[in-house]
């Protein structure tokens, strides 16, 4: 495999792959045994290695456990019949990184630099990727602040990572949704666009309340009304009313510009399926949920893919969505997704990089 970046090799001393049960993958808990580094000094990027995956030191004054100055995108690699390792959009993660540096006053990773390391990293790593559907490698790169100085400004340097583990389903059955009026994701003006570590950190004491309450996620609504659906827990959300596909936009500054998102949009465009990419509201859900003009709803991100929402919470009562019909866009588009994926379906758009 040619790379035009220098990237040493350490290889672990024991493979942990024979402690690995592939038929009962648990999400993000097996880690695989490499992980690439990258440092930012001096204003580049350099010392390119993979290494064992393991500990690392850093300073208790390091700038990112003060001031979160940390971001990561999330990714996939799957296995095809013939073996072949196949990354989804590794591209459109790669640019997507570089936009959530921007926000949080971090340097730019040339694209060139991402892909190679990617490359070169599954490649050490590829028995690490599961074959068969359902499993994938979840692949996680990210960057943080590594200045070890207290005082609120943007760190000097930085540090670049990725790290794989293989998963199985994310959700196992569809999931209960209510939506949120109190609390907030983002708000206008914030970091909402950005794959920031906060955002998240930000959404849990929420979130929690809901899953003691019965609810798998949130429906999150924007900070000034609540009164317009934004997104689903960790991930965009599509709902099909009436035969459309309505989707919140994602040029506000306050939702994540979701690539499974803008890969189920186009493929809807592909099959000449009518999408609206604007606002809900939520007087609006409620009344298609009385009427049952709701047709469909589903959460669409990296780690599920298709998310079925089957009950709604709303203004203190639950409604119960129709069971998904085999012909339905969420299945139609999520069987298309995984076909392509898995290196079984013609990839018209060329979003899969091959290792």
């Amino acid at each position: 495999m040619q790379n035009s970046t220098p990237i040493s090799l350490t290889k672990i001393a024991n493979s942990k792959l024979p402690e690995i049960d592939f038929s009962s993958l648990v999400f993000g808990k097996s880690i695989s045994d490499h992980m690439f580094v990258a440092d930012y000094q001096n204003g580049s990027w350099g010392d390119f290695r993979i290494v064992p995956y393991g500990p690392m030191e850093i300073y208790p004054g390091n700038a990112t456990l003060h001031y979160g100055q940390a971001i990561f995108e999330g990714m996939k690699a799957y296995k095809n019949e013939k073996g072949e390792v196949l990354v989804f959009r590794a591209e459109a993660n790669a640019k997507r990184l570089n936009e959530s540096a921007a926000r949080m006053c971090m340097p730019q990773l040339p694209e060139s630099i991402f892909l190679d390391a990617l490359k070169q990293l599954l490649a050490v790593d590829r028995d690490w990727v599961p074959q068969g559907k359902g499993s994938s490698l979840y692949i996680r790169p990210f960057m943080f602040a590594m200045d070890n100085y207290l005082g609120v400004k943007p760190s000097d340097t930085y540090r670049f990572m990725i790290f794989t583990s293989p998963v199985g389903a994310y959700y196992s059955k569809p999931v209960s949704v209510k939506v949120e009026t109190t609390y907030t994701r983002a708000c206008e003006g914030g970091t909402g666009e950005a794959k920031a570590a906060g955002n998240y950190a930000a959404s849990l004491y929420p979130a929690l309340k809901a899953q003691k309450e019965g609810y798998d996620q949130l429906l999150w609504t924007d900070g000034k009304t609540h009164s317009q659906i934004e997104e689903s827990g960790t991930m965009n959300v599509v709902f099909k009313i009436n035969g459309t596909l309505i989707t919140a936009p994602t040029h506000g500054g306050t939702i994540l510009k979701g690539i499974t998102r803008s890969s189920v949009l186009q493929l809807a465009k592909d099959w000449g399926q009518a999408v609206e990419e604007r606002f809900l509201t939520v007087s609006e859900l409620e009344d298609a949920l009385k009427n049952e003009s709701l047709e469909e709803a589903f959460g669409v991100g990296t780690a599920a893919t298709i998310a079925f929402i089957n009950k709604i919470h709303i203004h203190g009562k639950d409604y119960l969505l129709p069971e998904v019909a085999p012909d339905a866009f969420s299945k139609r588009v999520l069987l298309a997704l995984d076909g392509i994926k898995y290196g079984e379906l013609q990839d018209p758009h060329q979003w899969m990089l091959t290792i």
